[in-house]
């Protein structure tokens, strides 16, 4: 080893650096560290640029000391700031996160994708089941909405109508059973119904309030699920459908008709009947009318045609369904009950087989596949 050789290049190397914007403290220190690697190294591999090997190392040893450095002033700011020891604060951030990840740089449609998966807890698949898309795509959807906020300051509040389309996404995973998560969202539209005078905020409590209440009566004992015209309708909460009829008509009267209020019209028109025979399906019919009119979302369609079908009968149902892409989930089971209705049981019931193996869900799936061993048992008899 040379140590002349290190003593001599020692000033220009300090001086590069220097040059480069390190202070002289912490170029120094680098510096004598690649001194302690060229002592260590050359030996073996004597470089063929000294001094560049020089430099290289102690500008490396100088950011990685600064990084270091940045880190450590981090950790002791985040510890000056760190509460003191005790029961955290009883505050409730949940809604205001909701907020926050509808953020104003991404699509509405990217919003709810990002705030389902990161604030709701559900699943890549729930999320593409709800918006009728493949899971690739959804993926994909929300990968692109994490990069779009990766570098931006989640400060500005997202707009309500996200919000509340992300409610009520969380509020149907939940009401399905895969996951549990209707109450909270029950809770999180009670609190933003207080805080914000809306009527669609209104609209969504009141439907949100008038699905639940017929949770009970949704399932069987063996945990089958019962159609709406077979439910035990003793078992619906008939407080809650009281208090969301009450909503309802409050948000109504304002005038400022939306596609939530249309909605809760809708359950409460199914809410309000003693028995299903009772049903008021023409005005039901109305209120999809005014659904599509507001959304023209094929699903709102898919359940216009059946109603047109309770309404006017069966053949006017089909004849509403043959205008919707066959594609459209649920599509074959709402064929298979329509065909059920205007007497064709061969049909209805292989269509029904059909619809069993493209259900979402395996509660759904036995449903179907019970109501098709049904009509071939009836056939047989």
């Amino acid at each position: 080893m040379d140590e002349a050789l290190l003593r001599s290049l020692t000033p220009g190397v300090l001086a590069v650096l220097v040059r480069r914007g390190a202070d002289f403290a912490a170029a120094e220190d680098a510096v004598q560290d690649a001194l302690v690697e060229a002592v260590r190294a050359w030996p073996a591999e004597p470089p063929r640029d000294p001094k560049g090997w020089l430099v290289t190392v102690a500008w490396r040893r100088f950011l990685d000391a600064t990084r270091a450095d940045t880190a450590r002033r981090r950790r002791e700011d985040l510890v000056e700031q760190e509460p003191a020891p005790g029961p955290a604060p009883a505050a409730d951030d949940t809604l205001r996160l909701y907020f926050l990840c509808a953020h104003p740089s991404l699509t509405p449609a990217s919003a709810v994708a990002l705030t389902l998966r990161a604030v709701g807890g559900l699943t890549t698949r729930q999320i593409a089941r709800a918006y009728l898309v493949p899971e690739a795509t959804m993926a994909q959807r929300i990968s692109r909405a994490k990069r779009t906020v990766s570098g931006v300051r989640l400060d500005r509040p997202g707009d309500v109508a996200t919000v509340l389309r992300v409610l009520y996404l969380v509020f149907n995973e939940g009401y399905s059973g895969d996951v549990d998560l209707a109450a909270e969202a029950i809770r999180l539209t009670r609190q933003l119904a207080a805080a914000i005078d809306h009527p669609e905020v209104a609209g969504l409590l009141a439907l949100i309030l008038l699905h639940h209440a017929r949770r009970p009566a949704r399932t069987a004992p063996d945990g089958s699920l019962v159609p709406l015209a077979e439910q035990d309708r003793g078992l619906w909460d008939t407080a809650a459908i009281a208090e969301g009829i009450g909503i309802l008509q409050a948000a109504l009267a304002r005038d400022r008709l939306g596609e939530f209020q249309a909605q809760a019209a809708i359950a409460a028109l199914h809410a309000d009947a003693r028995t299903a025979r009772e049903t008021d399906w023409p005005q039901i019919v109305e209120w999809y009318d005014e659904l599509v009119r507001l959304t023209d979302s094929p699903v709102v369609r898919l359940n216009r045609a059946v109603a047109v079908g309770e309404a006017d009968g069966p053949r006017a149902g089909l004849a509403a369904l043959a205008e919707l892409d066959d594609t459209l989930p649920r599509h074959t089971a709402v064929a298979a009950h329509l065909h059920e209705r205007d007497g064709d049981l061969a049909t209805a019931a292989l269509l029904y087989a059909e619809a069993a193996r493209k259900a979402p869900n395996l509660a759904e799936r036995d449903h179907l596949t019970r109501q098709a061993a049904r009509l071939n048992a009836r056939r047989r008899r």
